[in-house]
């Protein structure tokens, strides 16, 4: 046999082992992949990450200290979310970007399968002539008549729960059981956190919290207390003149303490009121999101609710 006739079937032996060896590496990857899902808002978030822990790759969409109502996602960002095997959205108009795309795989609106709260028609009147700022998706949120802020309300988050580990157990067969289990002790959870709500708001001197944004409808119909609010559904409605004399008013007559802001939004208006009210101002977590520092911290759902439930009992003057 030839020098060259040799070197030839080398060079296609090796050529052979060369792409067998790319094959076994590519099917490697393929089978020990996670599947991917991504959730629009920490509190699908918080679920998802309780069930799955490590079995499935889980990401939030929105950005840390991002409010949920004005975000909009990059044609980048899409395209990252156009790759996951699952997407889960809030829903009830909250993300309006969610319109219009074709997402390759399958998407979850929870919104379809948790109870809404519906808007009484003269709140409704109140926030579509304040909620006038610029972005269409958010405008309709009145117009549809249902409050989006659902996951503040314990039950809708155990729904929630159960829905997303259907989901997440059609992901991933395999871990069918592993998922029961972390489902069935974060439900019994969310049914404790439920119960101390109940027991901690059950006998409270004032009856009505001051906050400059009102995502915590559900909160207040469950646990029998009353929301006053600069602005309606969007934290980035400007109050009239009028709502803050009304709250200053209300502040005074009602000697309440403190009042209530949030971290994603400006918090001018509502550090006025307490300025000419003379009562001190605090942040209460909605939820839809957090910011970098409490991710640091690592604070669950539970962490953060249980941390609301110490600051809404004490402006109420709970015993």
């Amino acid at each position: 046999m030839s020098i060259k006739k040799s070197l030839f079937i080398i060079i296609a032996i090796s050529i052979i082992i060369f792409l067998t060896n790319m094959n076994t590496q590519t099917d490697v990857k393929s089978a020990t992949s996670k599947p991917k899902v991504s959730l629009s808002t920490f509190a699908l978030y918080d679920i998802a990450k309780h069930i799955a822990q490590d079995e499935i790759e889980i990401s939030m969409i929105l950005p840390l200290g991002v409010d949920t109502h004005s975000y909009e996602p990059t044609p980048k960002q899409l395209t990252k979310l156009y790759k996951s095997d699952l997407l889960v959205f809030n829903g009830a108009s909250l993300e309006p970007w969610t319109k219009g795309f074709d997402f390759k795989n399958t998407t979850l609106d929870i919104s379809l399968h948790v109870d809404l709260l519906e808007i009484a028609e003269d709140e409704e009147e109140g926030h579509e002539e304040h909620e006038g700022h610029g972005h269409e998706g958010h405008k309709c949120e009145a117009a549809h008549g249902v409050d989006p802020h659902y996951w503040l309300d314990i039950p809708n988050m155990i729904k929630a729960t159960y829905k997303i580990t259907l989901e997440l157990m059609k992901l991933s067969p395999k871990n069918e059981s592993i998922f029961a289990k972390n489902r069935d002790e974060y439900v019994s959870e969310l049914k404790k956190l439920d119960k101390l709500y109940k027991e901690k708001l059950s006998t409270c001197r004032l009856k009505t919290i001051v906050v400059n944004h009102n995502a915590f409808g559900y909160l207040s119909k469950n646990y029998g207390f009353e929301v006053e609010a600069l602005s309606g559904l969007s934290p980035e409605a400007q109050p009239s003149p009028k709502t803050m004399v009304d709250l200053i008013k209300h502040v005074n007559e009602h000697s309440v303490k403190t009042i209530f802001f949030e971290s994603f939004v400006s918090d001018k208006a509502i550090k006025s009121i307490a300025i000419d009210a003379n009562v001190k101002v605090d942040v209460l977590q909605p939820l839809g999101n957090i910011t970098a520092n409490e991710a640091q911290k690592n604070l669950t759902y539970n962490d953060i609710m249980i941390d609301n439930l110490k600051k809404i009992s004490q402006a109420l003057e709970c015993k």
